[in-house]
C-alpha cells in the first residue's frame, strides 16, 4: 500500500510572473502584511488578490493551492532570523543569538506558531537555519545523531516558552483584562498557597514582558549548560 504522494512548492522552479510588477515575491510579502494583520483565519486568495487588485485566480498561476502560499509565507518568517557565524563568535552565543531571534520573530508573526509542525520547514530560509545550527552543535562537539538531538532540544524549548505566550497574548488582547484587576484576582486566588502567594509577590510590580524575556534567557542558559555538560571531556 503506497502513501499519498508528498508535494511541496520547493519542489518545483517559480513560474515567472504572468504580468508586468506582479511576482511571487510581491505576492508573498502582500500575504505576510495580511497575515500580520488579520490572522490565518484571515488570509484567502480571494482577500490576497482584492489587497493587490488582483483576481483570485491569477494568483494560482504562482501556487497550486493555499497550503502552498503558506509554505511561501513561512519560509519568509525563517529569513528574518538572525544567524551568527559560529567560528566568530562560538557555538553557545551562535545558539543564544539565534533562539532570541526566533522567539522574537515568532512573537513578531504571531500566525507562524500555528504553521510550526503543520507545514514542513523545506524553504530556502528554513534550510539556511538549520543547516547553520548543525554547523553550531557541530562546532561543539556534538557528533552523528546526538546533533539533530541537541538541535530539537533547543528548538523544542523556543517553541515551548513562546507558543503558549503567544495564546496568552491573543487571549488577554481579544479580552482586553484590566491588567489591575487581574493581578488583585490573582493575588486572591493565590492567598491559601504560600508559594505561589510569594511568587506573585515577588513579581506583581514587574512588567510582565521583562518578567517573561528573563526567563526566557534564564531558561535558555539552563539548556545551553545542559547541553554543553553532555559534550565529550
Amino acid at each position: 500500500m503506497t502513501g499519498k504522494t508528498f508535494s511541496s512548492v520547493w519542489l518545483r522552479e517559480p513560474r515567472k510572473a504572468a504580468s508586468p510588477g506582479r511576482t511571487r515575491e510581491e505576492i508573498v510579502r502582500a500575504a505576510v502584511e495580511l497575515l500580520n494583520e488579520e490572522g490565518l483565519s484571515g488570509l484567502s486568495m480571494r482577500r490576497l488578490g482584492a489587497k493587490l487588485s488582483a483576481g483570485a485566480t491569477s494568483l494560482y498561476w504562482y501556487v497550486a493551492t493555499k497550503d502552498e502560499l503558506l509554505e511561501l509565507v513561512y519560509d519568509e518568517v525563517w529569513g528574518e532570523m538572525t544567524v551568527p557565524d559560529p567560528d566568530e563568535v562560538g557555538w553557545r552565543e551562535a545558539a543564544s543569538v539565534l533562539a532570541h531571534s526566533m522567539r522574537q520573530v515568532i512573537l513578531s508573526h504571531p500566525w507562524s506558531a500555528d504553521l510550526i509542525g503543520r507545514l514542513p520547514a523545506l524553504g530556502p530560509n528554513a534550510l539556511h537555519v538549520a543547516n547553520e545550527m548543525r554547523r553550531m552543535f557541530k562546532q561543539a562537539g556534538f557528533t552523528g545523531l546526538d546533533t539533530d538531538y541537541a538541535i530539537a532540544t533547543l528548538t523544542a524549548y523556543i517553541f515551548g516558552m513562546t507558543i503558549p505566550e503567544i495564546a496568552w497574548n491573543a487571549k488577554s488582547g481579544a479580552e482586553q483584562y484590566d491588567a489591575e484587576e487581574m493581578k488583585s484576582a490573582v493575588a486572591r486566588l493565590a492567598a491559601r498557597y504560600p508559594h505561589m502567594r510569594e511568587s506573585h509577590q515577588m513579581t506583581e510590580t514587574e512588567d510582565p514582558r521583562v518578567v517573561r524575556e528573563v526567563a526566557f534567557d534564564f531558561g535558555l542558559v539552563s539548556v545551553l549548560d545542559g547541553l554543553e555538560r553532555r559534550l565529550p571531556t
